[in-house]
Formats: C-alpha cells, sequence, structure tokens
C-alpha cells in the first residue's frame, strides 16, 4: 500500500457510493459500491485475502471514489461506470447466447418475423424461444391463423398465401387499420397464454362445419387444432398460472459466482443462462448488480416479474428495474428458486476444477514468472523476434501475453528497413525503437516485462534503447535454447545470469508458450514477405505488370508456381487485360514458344 492510498484511505466518509480502483497507468480496473465507503474500501487493504482478490489489490495503485444520497443511487451509478470503462475485473457480461424472438413488425401491413435482435423499433418482441426450431414453429402457426402480409415488398396481384386464407392480400385491397390491430391483439393474447381459448374457438368452428357438412372446412379447422397441440405443448408446464417471469439462483465458491436463470414464458420453462465469475465483495451485493446488468442486454427483455433467493434485498432492485421482484418463501414458487440455485451449485462444482486450473496455467504462471524474477506480476508481457531468409527479407514480430493468455490483436509486425543484414542486434534495437517510441508517443500501456528471443547481447541492446535512450524502466528477459532449438533457459539482471525455475511449472510452461508463439508468429510474416518479393521479383521486366498487377495476381493466384503453369485465359480470369495477360504467359513460356 502506498502513501497515496494511506492518506486516502484515512478521509473516506461514512457514506454510500462508488469506487474505481486504478493500476499505475491510471486505467480504471474494477469498479464497486458501497452502503458505508469508509468500510468497504478499507477492506481491500486490509486482512488476508484469497489468490484472485489478492492479485486485483496488488494492481491497485490509487482511487477514486464519488459519495451518492442512497445505495439505490450508487447502484445505479456503478452500472453506469462499468458500462463506461469495461473494468477488467468487473463482471463481463457478453451476450454469447443470441435467442430467438417472434416480432411483429411496427409497419403499415405489420408482418410476423424471426429475429435473433432486438431493437427499440416500435415492434412487438416474444420470446425469448429455446431454439430456432421452436420459434419457426410457432410462427408457421401464426401464418395459418393469422392473415398478416408475408412479402417483403408489395406485389403488384395477389399470391398463393391469399388463395390458402393466409393473407389479406394489401396488395390489391385497402385494409382497414382496425384489422390489423385486432389480429395483433389476439396475437398478443396467443402467444402470452391465450392459445388455449383460440383452441376452443377451433373447436367450436369444426363442430359447425361438419354439422353443415363442410367436411373440407372442418378437417382444415382440425388440422390447426392439432398444430397447436403439437407447438405448443411441447414444453412442461412449470407454472399453472402462465406468466412469463425470469428465475434466478445463486452459488458462491471460493470466490467465484455461478449465476443461474431459468426463463419461464407462458408457464413454461424453455431456456436457462449460466455465468460463472470472480467476485471481490459481499455475494449478495455482487448479485444484485449482475441482475442490474443483466436487462442492459437488449436481447433480455424484461419479464412480468424475477423470482430471487430470500436473502437478497428485493426493494433495490425493485426500484432500479422499474418491475415486480418476488422473493418466494414457499409452494412451488420457492421450489423454482430452489431447482436454479441447485443448478448454479452442481454447474460451479463441475467447472470449479477447470476454471481453477486455469487460473493456475495463466494468471498463476505470471505470479510464479514475478516470484522467480523478484518484480511485481508480469501480467503483461511483449516479447520479441527477429528472422531472415538468408540475410534477405528481414522482418521482426511482437507477441503480447495479457494474464498469461495470448492477446492476439495486440500483436505486431515489423518490416526491418534501417538494418544491416545479417545484423541482429542491429535489428533488435530498430524495432524495440520503434515499438516503444510509438508507445510513449501514442500513451498505450507499457508492459510488465519485456522479453527478447535471444542471449545476453540482444538483451543489451534493447536495454540500451529502452533506459539510455527512452529513459524506461521494463524488465527485460532473455531467453536462451538449447541445441535442440528448445526453450532452455531465462536470463535476467545485470549482467543477466539464468534464472531458477523447475522445467515442469506452469511459469516455465508459459515462457515456452511465449517463445513458440513469437517465433511462429515472424516465421509466419517472413514466409508471407519472401514469397511477395519472389513474385514481384520474377514479373519485373513484364511490360503491363506494375506494382499493383503483381499484388492482384498474388492474390488471384497465390504462388509463383501457379502463375507460370495458367494460360492466358487463366491469368485474365485474375482480371488481368488480355495483352498483359499473353505478356506474362510468353514471358514464362520462352522456351517453348521459340522451339515451336
Amino acid at each position: 500500500m502506498n502513501e497515496t492510498i494511506q492518506n486516502k484511505l484515512a478521509i473516506l466518509p461514512d457514506e454510500p457510493g462508488c469506487y474505481l480502483m486504478k493500476d499505475r497507468q491510471g486505467t480504471i480496473i474494477y469498479v464497486g459500491k458501497a452502503k458505508i465507503l469508509k468500510n468497504r474500501v478499507r477492506s481491500y487493504f486490509t486482512g488476508s485475502h484469497d489468490g484472485k482478490t489478492q492479485l486485483l489489490v496488488s494492481e491497485i495503485e490509487d482511487f477514486e471514489y464519488i459519495v451518492t444520497s442512497s445505495e439505490l443511487e450508487a447502484l445505479i451509478l456503478e452500472l453506469n461506470l462499468i458500462k463506461l470503462h469495461d473494468p477488467k475485473y468487473n463482471i463481463m457480461l457478453t451476450d454469447d447466447k443470441s435467442y430467438p424472438y417472434i416480432k411483429i413488425t411496427n409497419e403499415k401491413h405489420p408482418r410476423i418475423l424471426i429475429t435473433r435482435k432486438v431493437k427499440k423499433d416500435k415492434a412487438k418482441y416474444f420470446g425469448p424461444y429455446p431454439n430456432a426450431g421452436a420459434a419457426n414453429e410457432t410462427r408457421k402457426l401464426l401464418d395459418r391463423l393469422y392473415p398478416l402480409r408475408k412479402c417483403m415488398k408489395l406485389p403488384n396481384k395477389v399470391c398463393l398465401y391469399y388463395h390458402l386464407g393466409q393473407c389479406l392480400a394489401p396488395c390489391v385491397k385497402e385494409i382497414e387499420e382496425h384489422v390489423y390491430d385486432d389480429m395483433i391483439e389476439e396475437i398478443t393474447k396467443f402467444l402470452n397464454g391465450g392459445f388455449e381459448d383460440v383452441k376452443k374457438e377451433l373447436q367450436q368452428k369444426m363442430l359447425d362445419a361438419a354439422e353443415n357438412l363442410e367436411f373440407e372446412r372442418a378437417k382444415e379447422y382440425r388440422d390447426q387444432i392439432a398444430h397447436i397441440e403439437t407447438v405448443m405443448q411441447k414444453q412442461k408446464i412449470v407454472s399453472g398460472d402462465l406468466s412469463n417471469r425470469d428465475i434466478f439462483g445463486y452459488a458462491v465458491e471460493k470466490g467465484w459466482m455461478c449465476v443461474q436463470v431459468f426463463f419461464v414464458r407462458q408457464g413454461k420453462l424453455i431456456e436457462r443462462d449460466v455465468s460463472i465469475f470472480p467476485i471481490y465483495r459481499e455475494p449478495e451485493e455482487e448479485f444484485q448488480t449482475f441482475i442490474g446488468r443483466f436487462y442492459d442486454i437488449p436481447e433480455h427483455i424484461k419479464p412480468k416479474e424475477i423470482f430471487i433467493p430470500t436473502n437478497v434485498e428485493k426493494s433495490l432492485l425493485e426500484n432500479y428495474l422499474q418491475m415486480k421482484v418476488v422473493t418466494p418463501k414457499r409452494g412451488s414458487k420457492k421450489e423454482l428458486v430452489d431447482l436454479a440455485t441447485k443448478n448454479a451449485q452442481i454447474a460451479i462444482r463441475e467447472k470449479f476444477q477447470l476454471i481453477e486450473r486455469q487460473e493456475e496455467r495463466t494468471v498463476g504462471a505470471c505470479l510464479e514468472l514475478g516470484n522467480a524474477m523478484n518484480i511485481a506480476p508480469p501480467l503483461r508481457i511483449e516479447a520479441f523476434d527477429n528472422s531472415h531468409m538468408h540475410g534477405a527479407d528481414a522482418v521482426s514480430a511482437m507477441v503480447v501475453f495479457i494474464d498469461g493468455k495470448p492477446a492476439k490483436k495486440e500483436y505486431r509486425k515489423y518490416k526491418l528497413r534501417e538494418t544491416a543484414k545479417h545484423d541482429d542486434y542491429g535489428a533488435m534495437q530498430e524495432v524495440i525503437r520503434r515499438r516503444y517510441t510509438r508507445v510513449l508517443k501514442e500513451n498505450l500501456p507499457l508492459p510488465d516485462l519485456i522479453i527478447i528471443d535471444g542471449g545476453k547481447g540482444q538483451m543489451e541492446v534493447a536495454r540500451e534503447v529502452i533506459e539510455d535512450e527512452l529513459g524506461l524502466f521494463i524488465p527485460i528477459a532473455g531467453l536462451a535454447k538449447d541445441d535442440k532449438h528448445n526453450t532452455s533457459q531465462l536470463l535476467y539482471g545485470e549482467p543477466p545470469i539464468p534464472v531458477e525455475m523447475k522445467r515442469t511449472s506452469d511459469g516455465f510452461y508459459l515462457l515456452q508458450r511465449i517463445q513458440d508463439e513469437v517465433h511462429r508468429f515472424a516465421i509466419t510474416f517472413l514466409r508471407q514477405q519472401h514469397q511477395t518479393n519472389a513474385i514481384q521479383s520474377v514479373l519485373d521486366g513484364i511490360e503491363g505488370v506494375g506494382p499493383k498487377r503483381k499484388q492482384q495476381l498474388l492474390k488471384h493466384f497465390g504462388s509463383i508456381k501457379k502463375i507460370k503453369e495458367s494460360s492466358v485465359e487463366q491469368l485474365m480470369e485474375a482480371h488481368i487485360p488480355s495483352s498483359t495477360a499473353m505478356a506474362i504467359y510468353n514471358h514464362f513460356h520462352k522456351d517453348t514458344l521459340s522451339k515451336e
């Protein structure tokens, strides 16, 4: 705990509010709310914590706080701050399951569609449905019962749907607005559990048609009734009142939380959502924040009500969500919450060992590496490797590992432009200078550790650029290989000496992954460059083939061999003019043509 934090802790108020934890670069890494700011924030810096909370605290270099007038205001502010800053230690809610919905469009002549995106477009949405099949079956049923428009654009004459009685033909007839309003009202009632009433009406129509000897019509009604029973009765009814509600349960183990959500629609359990994430404060508070953020995802439409466990304060959620929140204490409703809680307990037990092992091999490996090198845990590592083809096409590559995992969007490739051939030290200096000059210029995050795929000489030239030229002080390590080209040892210090690490440890395994990845990335880039340069050099001197045409040919054929083997017609397929295609063909077939 540094002096800044100590001074701020001493003056924290006894008020509700939000706190924002920052790392050494000023990045907000965690946002939380508290009934009493003084107690909550101080708790992070006193007493013992589990591994992941300790990791969070080890990164905190400063914090800010915002006082609010109530706990509800603190919750609203917390959710808005998480949305704004997306801190890495907060719950990351992503809609990785895109559920299908039935949509009645807000148009002059409405349509019934299937969609996976819920928009604020004044349309009506019903769902979610467990899968696309269930949604499509329901839509087909509605199409047979309610003759809404089927075409995207109105044609100039009636179509087959009109003759089947499944469309009112607005393309040739004027349809009064109240007709659509009545149908949409009936569809809404149908999808909200009123299909039993529709079924009774169809049964009466079937009997009336049979009495009037209209057997074809009676058969059509019978088929519609059968279709309703097939589609609407597939799901098990879990609630007799046919209400739409979401059932929440949660379980906590070793600083992790699992939240299980059951979607109940028309009294039927149709789907569930499972989320597992680390927590850094009281479970009830994390659970409230989760629910608050759950309905920020557009696809999570608010139902009539939600059920939550009895140990969670509901008034805060009711005020924020502006909906009914129930804490059932007995009967079938409590059994639903208990079932969601039981499923959460099972899910977290099943997955916890895998999560724990993954943490050991990623963040745990960073902690182990930091301990071995006697530095702060290197949660952001940038590694460099140079490569060339017998002195030609010199390139360099950088890979980034964050929390022990590759961050591929941050990888970078470098064409070395200043370095002499075979000058590995000059190549390393160039790429380090280019990388960290840009980092400083654009205020990008600095790494906790720089790894050079090389020995003492390359480490020293990298240090000269980092410290002597740029005035940065970042730990620099080297990775040496044995005679079989495998990771042999980690070098660190001034002068560099081997760091003792067990070869079977997660920390050493992380180093192997980094070295293999940066080497793979560099070699792949080298081959791409070599192939590009080779193709360009082979095509030099051909009339009509400039830099753009060379790139065009490379993109289309992929190799020199394929270009050489291509006919004039095949070359023209790459959008090459016939005269140029003939010139390329003649260039590669000089010997054959001279013999002819």
